[in-house]
């Protein structure tokens, strides 16, 4: 029955998601497409639909004691350069079943399907256990979790679990490596190239760092589950008086992506330690932007790990609503990318499970597309998910 539903609203969703493809929304640029959101929000008759100050765009529906937050971030990354791409990334193509373009997969999916799939669920009766808050979230591109920090934290949003719309092509998914933004810098002392033997170059003391860091990342802890941590250089700057002078500082950006049992400490620890290290700075990045609608975004750039483990309520419960559409169990497995989750789970312990249609790997490529028939099954499941949840409510929340 909730596929039948799904299927009624295939062109809605259809149109929705094309149209919000079609605005182009980087991160701390989103406003169009919120108020596109918001307007279609509205037409779907919520209870209550608003911008929060962070500029999220958050619903409701239900009163009721099990508190579900459904989250599908809205923005997209850039589409670099146009001339890479076969089709217009904001055209929203729709070609042999599919819809193509930029935010295709990652993740603007799960915002029309989890919308849709709310409505299909208020048509069929929402369960008294439940009460229901959707989110489309800012930022996410530019500093995962930060959204939710602002949800939760601030906002007084307070959900027993988080669903989170991801792409996992169709499969529940419970964790992912967390993640440190780092930086090293060198100092050196300036001097004319002709007399280069005056100065100390800070890029030559760096290119040792660098070798240090690549001969890390293969000896970095591993887990079955998750997998091995790994450390990447992401970027290297200097400064220098001109072209002919001997740098005096140089400055390399860090990922260091964390597996099960690694912290911001010890990653930072480990980078402090590389043989070259000496006097270089290891600094963790800090985040400091203003969002779309003026409100100032401030964190750390550490976002943790986190793992809920298989046989959890709320990832059986998802399961379950999948296999109830699909008719097969659903793949059960984990993100290779961050996602919000590492503030609903990785700071908050709530816990948290992802569900959404396409593949993963077509994010932030050229190439983004997803099935037009994903899309209808994703919605019937996610009409689903209060249901089963709210079946189990005595197992999230605590009645005394």
């Amino acid at each position: 029955a909730a596929l039948e539903a799904a299927r009624s609203h295939r062109d809605d969703i259809v149109t929705f998601l094309r149209e919000m493809i079609a605005i182009p929304a980087e991160s701390l640029q989103e406003g169009e497409r919120c108020e596109r959101i918001l307007a279609e929000y509205r037409k779907l008759g919520f209870d209550d639909a608003w911008f929060d100050d962070l500029g999220n765009v958050v619903a409701r529906v239900g009163d009721g004691p099990l508190k579900i937050l459904m989250d599908g971030h809205l923005d997209c990354v850039g589409v670099g350069d146009p001339g890479t791409w076969e089709f217009d990334p904001f055209e929203g193509k729709l070609e042999d079943g599919k819809i193509y373009g930029r935010g295709a997969v990652d993740e603007l999916p799960a915002v029309a399907c989890m919308a849709y799939g709310l409505k299909m669920l208020m048509d069929r009766g929402l369960p008294e256990e439940v009460t229901v808050y959707l989110s489309a979230s800012v930022m996410e591109e530019d500093c995962d979790g930060h959204c939710l920090l602002h949800l939760i934290g601030k906002e007084g949003i307070q959900p027993d679990v988080v669903v989170i719309g991801e792409p996992t092509n169709l499969g529940v998914y419970r964790g992912q490596r967390g993640r440190v933004e780092a930086t090293i810098t060198t100092r050196g002392k300036s001097a004319h190239a002709a007399h280069a033997e005056q100065g100390i170059n800070a890029v030559y003391k760096m290119a040792h760092i660098i070798s240090d860091v690549e001969a890390l990342n293969t000896r970095l802890a591993h887990d079955e589950f998750l997998g091995t941590g790994s450390v990447v250089v992401t970027s290297i700057v200097c400064t220098t008086a001109s072209l002919n002078a001997v740098p005096d500082s140089a400055r390399i950006t860090i990922d260091r992506r964390l597996t099960a049992g690694e912290t911001v400490e010890n990653a930072l620890e480990e980078l402090r330690s590389l043989p070259h290290i000496e006097d270089a700075e290891v600094d963790l990045l800090q985040y400091d932007e203003t969002s779309w609608r003026g409100y100032p975004a401030q964190q750390d750039k550490y976002f943790p790990t986190w793992v809920l483990p298989e046989e959890h309520a709320l990832v059986q419960g998802i399961a379950a609503a999948v296999e109830a559409v699909i008719g097969t169990p659903p793949r059960i497995s984990r993100w290779g990318f961050s996602t919000n989750g590492v503030a609903s789970m990785g700071r908050f312990g709530i816990p948290t499970a992802g569900f959404a249609p396409g593949l993963e790997e077509l994010a932030h490529t050229t190439e983004e597309w997803v099935a037009i028939d994903d899309l209808v099954r994703a919605a019937a499941v996610y009409s689903l998910i209060p249901e089963f949840l709210g079946a189990r409510a005595d197992e999230f929340v605590d009645n005394d």
